[in-house]
């Protein structure tokens, strides 16, 4: 435990804010000491933020690490286990469910028949059946992109406030380019669809980038050159008070600002963002579905030195497009309308983006990972529709590629209804300490709540050995 200390005998100060004789940040845990890795948030300045802790992050010696970078393809609602990825041909017919299933490159392996192009690339990949997602729910969708079981807003309070995955990411490698944020998310229909910052603060938010034909603009009336006069105004002020400025935070502050203004107005954003400098035939290869198009330029980002990117494979605000509940309660659908529409969109895009990654070289590099927050009910037809799954928080199926892993297998199972684990469960802490050890972060990392003390981001959980070999 950090010592705490008692500042009552300080009186107020114009800086009081900036939390200065605080611990902020991530921690990593040693089994001889606990060294504060990162910077305090600066205060409201989200992209210059970003960019201090990508420095901090960056600054602390030695050689810039490979670059390596993780795609989320969060499957908004909670995709049915049954319909996809874990098929149950010889369960009854209010089990398995509508859909026929195909052999993939797998012998003995078999998943849903609109799923092809996945099935062919069995090889390259792992489908993980076996996943306890139990705690997790959605609107907010905390626990599976936290690792933490606590992390269920509808039931606690603190919730909201434990980082994503992506921001501690962010904060231990604050990306490869220092002219894109760590941590970016793309077609976010909305804030509950993803997890943020919460205790490292809004520095380590996720950047948005949902109208990519938009994000660059300026606002109406402001130029470039408007926008610098802007700076060199705050700049002016800074200097009157830099004076009182004991350990230089006023220069990296200015500094920082400076950068968002070129991430703004800079090329290299801009040119990855820009997914018209795209070849004709790759754009067409992608295809003109808008979930494909977010995952063209997720490549994009990652190819540019992002570290993280989440892709809200989504079309609504609500609870998530695969939340297929039954056709007679909207706007949700139930397997066969709502459901099967989404997978052949879903595995275009998905076996897309792994063979172009592999194409460029990038496959070992990026470790792409497609789930939701939980799984679907065994039997079909809840909630008094004729069609739908209900919420299944006790086992889901995802899938995993590239990060140089060992691929070409399938991980766990489940019982003959495909409602409860059978063998080999996997946690979200096993996920997330398998995600850590591609991006080099260590397992045993912590963060600081509002009270300094060190929290672990993985209270229990193992790189899994059937990947990581």
């Amino acid at each position: 435990m950090l010592p705490t200390h008692s500042h009552s005998h300080l009186g107020r100060h114009a800086f009081e804010n900036f939390h200065g004789h605080e611990r902020e940040g991530v921690a990593v845990v040693g089994r001889r000491s606990m060294l504060k890795a990162g910077l305090a948030g600066m205060a409201g300045l989200s992209l210059p933020g970003l960019l201090a802790a990508k420095e901090t992050a960056g600054g602390a010696g030695g050689a810039v690490p490979r670059q390596k970078s993780v795609i989320l393809i969060w499957m908004t609602g909670g995709p049915s286990q049954i319909d996809t990825w874990d098929v149950k041909p010889n369960a009854p017919i209010e089990v398995r469910g509508p859909f026929d299933v195909i052999s993939t490159a797998i012998p003995g392996v078999q998943f849903c028949e609109f799923l092809p192009k996945q099935a062919a690339m069995m090889d390259r990949m792992t489908v993980i059946r076996s996943v306890d997602c139990r705690f997790s729910n959605h609107e907010p969708n905390m626990v599976m992109q936290t690792a933490n079981l606590a992390a269920e807003p509808r039931t606690n309070k603190e919730a909201e406030k434990f980082p994503a995955l992506a921001s501690i990411i962010a904060k231990q490698r604050a990306g490869q380019s220092r002219e894109l944020p760590p941590y970016v998310v793309l077609n976010m229909k909305s804030r509950s669809h993803v997890a943020w910052g919460g205790y490292l603060g809004h520095s380590y938010d996720p950047f948005l980038g949902n109208d990519v034909s938009k994000l660059f603009q300026l606002p109406s009336g402001l130029s470039t050159e408007r926008l610098e006069s802007r700076r060199l105004l705050t700049t002016d002020l800074d200097r009157l008070r830099r004076d009182l400025d004991l350990n230089g935070s006023m220069d990296s502050t200015d500094r920082f600002t400076r950068q968002a203004i070129d991430l703004v107005t800079g090329p290299h954003a801009r040119r990855a963002f820009d997914i018209s400098q795209e070849p004709d035939s790759v754009k067409a290869r992608y295809g003109d579905h808008e979930w494909a198009k977010q995952a063209l330029l997720a490549r994009r980002l990652v190819e540019a030195g992002v570290s993280f990117v989440t892709i809200d494979l989504s079309h609504h605000g609500a609870s998530g497009t695969w939340d297929t509940h039954g056709d007679n309660i909207p706007p949700y659908g139930g397997i066969w309308n709502g459901l099967r529409p989404l997978l052949p969109v879903f595995d275009h895009l998905l076996t897309t983006l792994v063979s172009d990654l592999g194409e460029r070289g990038l496959l070992d590099d990026v470790l792409v990972l497609a789930m939701g927050e939980f799984g679907r009910t065994p039997q079909i037809g809840t909630q008094g529709s004729t069609d739908g799954r209900n919420h299944w928080p006790i086992v889901m199926s995802m899938t995993v590629a590239g990060g140089g892993l060992r691929h070409g297998q399938v991980i766990g199972s489940t019982e003959r209804d495909g409602g409860q684990i059978q063998e080999r469960p996997v946690t979200p802490g096993d996920l997330a300490a398998t995600i850590f050890r591609h991006m080099d972060v260590p397992r045993d990392v912590t963060y600081l709540d509002n009270r300094g003390r060190p929290r672990f981001v993985i209270e229990a959980g193992q790189p899994m050995a059937e990947l990581c070999g």
